[in-house]
Protein backbone atom coordinates (compact mmCIF):
# COMPACT_ATOMS: atom_id res chain seq x y z
CA UNK A 1 0.00 0.00 0.00
CA UNK A 2 0.85 3.23 -0.72
CA UNK A 3 1.65 5.37 2.50
CA UNK A 4 3.81 8.17 3.51
CA UNK A 5 5.57 5.98 5.71
CA UNK A 6 6.45 3.53 2.98
CA UNK A 7 7.40 6.41 0.63
CA UNK A 8 9.91 7.39 3.38
CA UNK A 9 11.09 4.28 3.63
CA UNK A 10 11.50 3.86 -0.09
CA UNK A 11 13.47 7.58 -0.59
CA UNK A 12 15.32 6.98 2.72
CA UNK A 13 16.32 3.42 1.00
CA UNK A 14 17.18 4.95 -2.53
CA UNK A 15 18.95 7.93 -0.82
CA UNK A 16 21.22 5.82 0.71
CA UNK A 17 22.00 3.47 -2.53
CA UNK A 18 22.46 6.89 -4.73
CA UNK A 19 24.96 8.30 -1.51
CA UNK A 20 26.90 4.89 -1.91
CA UNK A 21 26.71 4.44 -5.91
CA UNK A 22 27.72 8.36 -5.86
CA UNK A 23 31.21 7.63 -3.71
CA UNK A 24 31.48 4.60 -6.12
CA UNK A 25 30.81 6.06 -9.60
CA UNK A 26 30.58 9.81 -9.22
CA UNK A 27 26.62 9.61 -9.64
CA UNK A 28 24.96 12.60 -11.44
CA UNK A 29 23.11 15.08 -9.00
CA UNK A 30 20.28 14.80 -11.09
CA UNK A 31 19.29 11.64 -10.44
CA UNK A 32 19.15 13.25 -6.96
CA UNK A 33 16.42 15.63 -8.22
CA UNK A 34 14.45 12.82 -9.67
CA UNK A 35 13.97 11.53 -6.30
CA UNK A 36 12.94 14.59 -4.26
CA UNK A 37 10.64 15.47 -7.20
CA UNK A 38 8.67 11.94 -6.95
CA UNK A 39 9.17 12.09 -3.59
CA UNK A 40 7.31 15.93 -3.08
CA UNK A 41 5.07 14.84 -6.03
CA UNK A 42 3.67 11.68 -4.73
CA UNK A 43 3.68 13.33 -1.02
CA UNK A 44 1.27 16.59 -2.41
CA UNK A 45 -0.68 13.81 -4.23
CA UNK A 46 -1.96 11.48 -1.20
CA UNK A 47 -2.31 14.41 0.92
CA UNK A 48 -4.92 15.41 -1.20
CA UNK A 49 -6.48 12.12 -2.41
CA UNK A 50 -8.09 11.60 0.65
CA UNK A 51 -8.79 7.76 -0.99
CA UNK A 52 -5.30 6.92 -0.95
CA UNK A 53 -5.26 6.89 3.06
CA UNK A 54 -2.01 8.39 2.50
CA UNK A 55 -1.48 9.92 6.18
CA UNK A 56 -4.50 7.74 7.61
CA UNK A 57 -7.46 6.05 7.57
CA UNK A 58 -10.53 7.57 6.05
CA UNK A 59 -13.62 5.34 5.61
CA UNK A 60 -14.32 6.00 1.70
CA UNK A 61 -16.97 3.77 1.23
CA UNK A 62 -18.29 0.59 2.36
CA UNK A 63 -17.87 -2.42 -0.50
CA UNK A 64 -18.61 -5.16 1.63
CA UNK A 65 -22.60 -4.21 2.39
CA UNK A 66 -25.16 -6.13 1.51
CA UNK A 67 -28.32 -4.01 2.04
CA UNK A 68 -28.64 -1.76 -1.22
CA UNK A 69 -27.53 1.43 0.81
CA UNK A 70 -25.65 4.30 0.14
CA UNK A 71 -24.49 7.57 2.08
CA UNK A 72 -25.47 11.16 1.11
CA UNK A 73 -23.47 13.65 3.30
CA UNK A 74 -23.11 17.32 3.06
CA UNK A 75 -20.20 19.69 4.02
CA UNK A 76 -19.98 23.21 4.81
CA UNK A 77 -23.33 23.82 6.87
CA UNK A 78 -25.46 24.80 8.10
CA UNK A 79 -26.79 27.34 5.78
CA UNK A 80 -29.67 28.94 6.66
CA UNK A 81 -31.36 28.94 2.91
CA UNK A 82 -30.18 25.95 1.52
CA UNK A 83 -29.93 23.16 4.48
CA UNK A 84 -33.55 23.69 5.26
CA UNK A 85 -34.31 23.02 1.42
CA UNK A 86 -31.57 19.88 1.52
CA UNK A 87 -34.05 18.73 4.90
CA UNK A 88 -37.15 19.42 3.01
CA UNK A 89 -35.96 17.15 0.01
CA UNK A 90 -34.61 14.56 2.26
CA UNK A 91 -37.81 14.23 4.87
CA UNK A 92 -40.26 13.86 1.13
CA UNK A 93 -38.23 11.05 -0.04
CA UNK A 94 -37.69 9.74 2.97
CA UNK A 95 -33.71 9.51 2.85
CA UNK A 96 -31.07 10.01 5.97
CA UNK A 97 -28.27 12.07 5.45
CA UNK A 98 -24.51 12.86 7.75
CA UNK A 99 -24.26 17.09 7.58
CA UNK A 100 -20.24 17.38 8.50
CA UNK A 101 -20.94 21.36 9.90
CA UNK A 102 -18.26 24.23 10.23
CA UNK A 103 -18.12 24.85 13.89
CA UNK A 104 -18.81 28.80 12.82
CA UNK A 105 -21.54 28.12 11.07
CA UNK A 106 -23.42 26.48 14.02
CA UNK A 107 -22.77 29.16 15.73
CA UNK A 108 -26.48 31.39 15.64
CA UNK A 109 -28.01 28.01 14.20
CA UNK A 110 -28.31 26.01 17.11
CA UNK A 111 -32.03 25.39 15.63
CA UNK A 112 -30.98 23.82 12.59
CA UNK A 113 -28.50 21.16 14.37
CA UNK A 114 -31.31 20.60 16.24
CA UNK A 115 -33.50 19.77 13.22
CA UNK A 116 -30.85 17.77 11.51
CA UNK A 117 -31.04 15.34 14.84
CA UNK A 118 -34.86 15.42 15.33
CA UNK A 119 -35.03 14.42 11.82
CA UNK A 120 -33.15 11.28 11.62
CA UNK A 121 -29.75 12.75 10.33
CA UNK A 122 -26.08 12.61 12.23
CA UNK A 123 -23.50 15.78 11.91
CA UNK A 124 -19.99 15.46 12.00
CA UNK A 125 -17.15 17.91 12.85
CA UNK A 126 -15.91 19.35 9.60
CA UNK A 127 -13.37 21.84 11.67
CA UNK A 128 -13.96 25.50 13.29
CA UNK A 129 -13.01 27.90 10.81
CA UNK A 130 -12.76 25.44 7.13
CA UNK A 131 -9.05 27.59 6.58
CA UNK A 132 -7.87 27.40 3.48
CA UNK A 133 -4.42 27.16 4.83
CA UNK A 134 -5.57 24.38 7.64
CA UNK A 135 -3.61 21.65 5.98
CA UNK A 136 -1.02 24.05 7.17
CA UNK A 137 -1.63 24.11 10.34
CA UNK A 138 0.47 22.57 13.61
CA UNK A 139 -1.14 19.67 15.18
CA UNK A 140 -1.99 21.84 18.18
CA UNK A 141 -4.19 24.11 16.66
CA UNK A 142 -5.77 21.37 14.59
CA UNK A 143 -6.72 20.03 17.51
CA UNK A 144 -7.91 23.31 19.16
CA UNK A 145 -10.27 23.76 16.06
CA UNK A 146 -11.59 20.16 16.65
CA UNK A 147 -12.34 20.87 20.24
CA UNK A 148 -14.09 23.98 19.47
CA UNK A 149 -16.22 22.57 17.28
CA UNK A 150 -16.95 19.75 19.50
CA UNK A 151 -17.69 22.01 21.81
CA UNK A 152 -20.65 23.98 20.83
CA UNK A 153 -21.97 20.91 19.51
CA UNK A 154 -21.71 19.68 22.65
CA UNK A 155 -23.77 23.03 24.17
CA UNK A 156 -26.38 22.82 22.18
CA UNK A 157 -26.94 18.88 22.09
CA UNK A 158 -24.88 17.51 25.03
CA UNK A 159 -23.27 14.84 22.94
CA UNK A 160 -19.49 14.86 21.65
CA UNK A 161 -18.90 14.18 17.53
CA UNK A 162 -16.84 11.02 16.47
CA UNK A 163 -16.96 11.37 13.05
CA UNK A 164 -14.56 13.91 11.24
CA UNK A 165 -14.24 14.86 7.65
CA UNK A 166 -11.14 16.74 6.56
CA UNK A 167 -11.01 20.66 5.31
CA UNK A 168 -11.17 20.50 1.12
CA UNK A 169 -9.98 16.28 2.08
CA UNK A 170 -6.60 17.60 3.13
CA UNK A 171 -4.37 15.20 5.39
CA UNK A 172 -1.12 14.98 6.73
CA UNK A 173 0.83 13.74 9.83
CA UNK A 174 -0.24 16.91 11.88
CA UNK A 175 -4.32 16.12 11.51
CA UNK A 176 -3.42 12.72 12.19
CA UNK A 177 -1.83 13.23 15.36
CA UNK A 178 -5.12 15.60 15.96
CA UNK A 179 -7.98 12.61 15.33
CA UNK A 180 -5.67 10.40 16.80
CA UNK A 181 -5.40 12.26 20.01
CA UNK A 182 -9.59 13.13 20.00
CA UNK A 183 -10.65 9.59 19.28
CA UNK A 184 -11.99 10.48 16.26
CA UNK A 185 -13.03 8.43 12.82
CA UNK A 186 -12.02 10.04 9.95
CA UNK A 187 -14.91 10.12 6.86
CA UNK A 188 -14.05 10.38 3.37
CA UNK A 189 -15.88 9.78 -0.17
CA UNK A 190 -15.97 7.60 -3.09
CA UNK A 191 -18.16 9.74 -5.10
CA UNK A 192 -17.28 13.84 -5.20
CA UNK A 193 -19.87 15.79 -6.77
CA UNK A 194 -17.80 19.10 -7.77
CA UNK A 195 -21.53 20.75 -6.87
CA UNK A 196 -19.72 24.11 -5.73
CA UNK A 197 -17.87 24.25 -9.15
CA UNK A 198 -19.13 25.79 -12.26
CA UNK A 199 -19.96 22.47 -13.76
CA UNK A 200 -23.95 22.28 -14.96
CA UNK A 201 -26.52 20.54 -13.02
CA UNK A 202 -26.76 17.86 -15.60
CA UNK A 203 -23.15 17.49 -15.36
CA UNK A 204 -22.91 16.73 -11.66
CA UNK A 205 -25.92 14.44 -11.76
CA UNK A 206 -23.91 12.16 -14.50
CA UNK A 207 -21.07 12.44 -12.18
CA UNK A 208 -22.66 11.31 -9.41
CA UNK A 209 -24.90 8.72 -11.03
CA UNK A 210 -23.44 6.77 -13.75
CA UNK A 211 -20.78 4.17 -11.19
CA UNK A 212 -23.13 4.42 -8.47
CA UNK A 213 -23.60 1.34 -6.42
CA UNK A 214 -24.25 0.19 -2.91
CA UNK A 215 -21.96 1.27 -0.34
CA UNK A 216 -20.81 4.65 -1.75
CA UNK A 217 -20.32 7.79 0.29
CA UNK A 218 -21.54 10.96 -2.06
CA UNK A 219 -19.77 14.59 -1.18
CA UNK A 220 -22.29 17.37 -2.13
CA UNK A 221 -22.40 20.85 -0.12
CA UNK A 222 -25.44 22.04 1.65
CA UNK A 223 -24.70 25.88 0.50
CA UNK A 224 -25.26 26.28 -2.71
CA UNK A 225 -28.51 26.08 -4.93
CA UNK A 226 -27.44 23.88 -7.33
CA UNK A 227 -26.71 21.10 -4.61
CA UNK A 228 -30.78 21.88 -4.40
CA UNK A 229 -31.43 21.08 -7.74
CA UNK A 230 -29.10 18.17 -8.46
CA UNK A 231 -30.40 16.62 -5.26
CA UNK A 232 -33.93 16.76 -6.44
CA UNK A 233 -33.22 14.67 -9.10
CA UNK A 234 -30.57 12.16 -7.31
CA UNK A 235 -32.91 11.34 -4.94
CA UNK A 236 -35.95 10.16 -8.33
CA UNK A 237 -32.74 8.36 -9.29
CA UNK A 238 -32.48 6.57 -5.78
CA UNK A 239 -35.50 5.23 -5.90
CA UNK A 240 -35.49 4.01 -9.26
CA UNK A 241 -32.34 2.07 -8.42
CA UNK A 242 -33.64 1.37 -5.17
CA UNK A 243 -30.80 2.37 -3.61
CA UNK A 244 -31.99 3.82 0.11
CA UNK A 245 -29.84 6.58 1.44
CA UNK A 246 -28.95 6.59 4.92
CA UNK A 247 -26.70 8.41 7.21
CA UNK A 248 -22.80 7.41 7.16
CA UNK A 249 -22.20 5.94 10.55
CA UNK A 250 -24.89 3.84 9.77
CA UNK A 251 -23.38 2.93 6.63
CA UNK A 252 -20.26 2.10 8.00
CA UNK A 253 -21.46 0.57 11.57
CA UNK A 254 -19.42 2.53 13.49
CA UNK A 255 -20.91 5.18 16.19
CA UNK A 256 -21.29 9.07 15.72
CA UNK A 257 -21.27 10.46 19.03
CA UNK A 258 -19.78 9.37 22.11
Amino acid sequence: MLTFVSIKRFFLIALIVLLVGDWMYNIPTFYYWILIGIFLTLTVLGSFLIQWNFHFKSHNSNPSIVENQIALTFDDGPHPEYTPQVLQLLKQFNAKATFFCIGKHMEGHSGLIKRILTEGHTIGNHTYSHSRVFGFFGAKKVIAELQKTNGIFAKITGKQIQMYRPAFGVTNPNIKKSIKAMGLQSIGWSIRSLDTTPLSDDTILHRTTHKLAKGDILLFHDTSPKTIIVLERLLLILQEKNLQSVTVDQLLNIKAYA
